[in-house]
């Protein structure tokens, strides 16, 4: 014996329709995407998180590290370029709020507008993110890696501030150099050799008595531990290699960790940008056309706008924990 439970009416097992919560099914699927995506990034920035907690005393000072704003090369500007690229991307969230209103009002010359806007204001922010990409791994000072693993980063002991390696490393004659593909009937490849050998920097630091070292390490202020120039000599006995930026091996900034999850986390919420950019163009090139128009609705906009509200708050978040925590 079968029983059949109904609800509503006879004719449906459900007679909620097909759109619950007053929903379509293109909302709710995006509902469901944003909501899964929205786990990834958690456990990212929780695996950031108890890394950062694990190794806080080796942990790079975000002020010390993004510094750079263009056309200003050399002026300190800490995280004033981040802070102006969380600006542009709220912005354009705002001018996807109104697009999505003008959308609602079926004004297309107003959902062209704001959605050009928005486009501009996602094209800025990853072509910024691009070049804090480039500046982290170039690098600006360099440092020594020494065989443990830990760096040290130099410093003029008179005035407490940063010394790049170029402006005391001394010159020797005879170093090694990269070779070329011409240079040899069997080649391999090898990387890009640093600017300075480490005994180009060890003779640099004997002929400047004004540069000491700085660890990785923090003390209980939060300040990184300053050698004095007898520790240096020490530490630099021990050094393996000259490191410039970062890569997801070495670390001129600190622990290699921090490297690791700034490429994986922001890369891939710039990935999540980009994506967001070329389909904001796809729909903005619609709405020209006059799709959205012909079919009555815009709903099309407000699906790519719920997205487009995700990767900014999610940005918040990734800011709050890479740059200001």
């Amino acid at each position: 014996m079968e029983a059949t439970v109904t609800t509503g009416s006879e004719e449906k097992v459900w007679g909620g329709g097909n759109e619950p919560l007053s929903a379509s099914y293109g909302k709710m699927m995006m509902w469901f995407f944003i909501v899964s995506d929205a786990l990834t990034f958690s456990g990212f920035l929780a695996a950031y998180g108890f890394s950062r907690y694990k190794f806080i005393e080796t942990w790079p000072i975000a002020d010390e590290v993004f510094t750079h704003f263009p056309f200003l090369h050399g002026v300190d500007a800490p995280m004033y370029y981040v802070a102006l690229m969380t600006f542009i991307l709220i912005f354009s969230s705002v001018t996807m709020v109104l697009a999505v209103d003008a959308g609602h009002q079926l004004k297309k010359t107003r959902v062209v507008w704001y959605m050009f806007f928005t486009i501009i204001g996602g094209i800025i922010f990853v072509g910024s993110q691009a070049w804090e990409w480039k500046n982290f791994i170039k690098g600006e000072f360099g440092a020594v890696e020494l065989k443990s693993g830990r760096i040290l980063q130099f410093l003029d002991a008179s005035t407490g501030e940063r010394v790049a390696l170029a402006d005391f490393a001394k010159p020797l004659h005879g170093e090694r150099v990269t070779q070329e593909s011409n240079q040899g009937i069997w080649f391999m490849s090898e990387t890009t050799l640093p600017s300075f050998s480490v005994e180009e920097v060890k003779a640099g630091f004997e002929a400047n008595h004004n540069i000491v070292a700085r660890t990785e390490m923090s003390d209980e202020t939060g300040k990184k531990v300053v050698l004095t120039r007898e520790q240096t000599a020490e530490r630099l006995a021990q050094a393996a290699m000259v490191v410039e930026g970062a890569n997801l091996v070495h670390n001129e900034y600190g622990n290699r960790l921090f490297a690791d999850f700034f490429f994986f986390i922001t890369g891939f919420h710039g990935f999540h940008v980009l994506s967001g950019v070329v389909i904001n163009i796809i729909i903005f090139i619609n709405v020209i056309l006059g799709t959205y128009e012909r079919r009555n609705n815009y709903e099309m906009v407000e699906k790519v706008g719920l997205y487009w509200h995700f990767v900014d708050l999610v940005w918040v978040f990734v800011f709050t924990f890479f740059y200001l925590v």
